[in-house]
């Protein structure tokens, strides 16, 4: 059942223009100025423009800036996607026929986060087909691109389970966005404003700061755990709310 639900979300977003569009909006932004200049800059940089010592890899360099558009760009699409997957079923006051269907409250919100995340899985993919498609002229590091598209695909999951979460909590999709990406931006850049100390506990809750290491190539099992728990917490929560209401019904 938790697949039905997924199911209905993924048609739901290709049903209409606004997903179409939103894909096909990340793959021209990924690919205009994470892509293009990426390798624009990376030839100027082979053409002796800077110190040898200074040169990286086409795949590291090239990787780097397209995976760092990404997951900056990601900070807009995820909440614009979100924010209307339970916030609208409140809105329209369809909440109470979702609550009777023969379907647990972990299903539907397991289900509505799939969806969700299958459709942003689809730009990661073309991304990191796109990245990929340099081994036609230089040797890739395959590696790298794995670890960049892992450490992103988590990125993205985790904007989902909070954007879900927030969507849950509120009944204006916009409103709903708004906090979602304030929030989001708050945990991507709270190291940066606030933390002085490397073993400060802002360096620990940043999303940014366990992104970074996939963004080197480098797979820690303990960025691996925050993630994982950074899901799971916010879809409990979710579960939790969502179970209050139909209480409260």
């Amino acid at each position: 059942m938790i697949f039905a639900v997924a199911g209905k979300e993924l048609r739901s977003m290709f049903s209409s223009p606004m997903g179409w569009v939103i894909l096909a909006l990340l793959q021209l932004v990924f690919a205009h100025f994470g892509f293009f200049e990426g390798v624009d800059k990376y030839y100027k940089i082979m053409s002796g423009m800077v110190r040898p010592e200074e040169r990286l890899g086409a795949t590291e360099f090239i990787g780097n800036n397209v995976f760092s558009m990404a997951s900056f760009v990601m900070l807009f699409a995820v909440p614009l996607l979100s924010m209307r997957l339970i916030s609208e079923e409140r809105k329209n006051q369809t909440l109470t026929f979702l609550f009777s269907a023969p379907l647990s409250l972990t299903e539907i919100v397991l289900g509505k986060f799939i969806g969700l995340v299958t459709f942003l899985t689809i730009s990661i993919v073309l991304t990191g087909a796109m990245v990929s498609s340099l081994n036609l002229w230089v040797t890739v590091d395959f590696g790298y691109i794995a670890a960049n598209m892992l450490g992103l695909w988590l990125l993205v999951a985790s904007f989902s389970a909070l954007g879900i979460f927030v969507s849950g909590s509120t009944q204006q999709p916009i409103v709903a966005a708004i906090i979602t990406f304030v929030v989001l931006f708050g945990l991507l850049t709270m190291d940066f404003y606030l933390a002085g100390d490397p073993t400060s506990v802002f360096n620990k809750i940043s999303l940014m700061r366990h992104f970074e290491p996939f963004s080197h190539g480098i797979i820690d099992t303990r960025d691996l755990a925050y993630f994982f728990l950074f899901v799971l917490t916010f879809l409990t929560l979710t579960v939790r709310r969502l179970d209050a209401d139909r209480l409260r019904g």
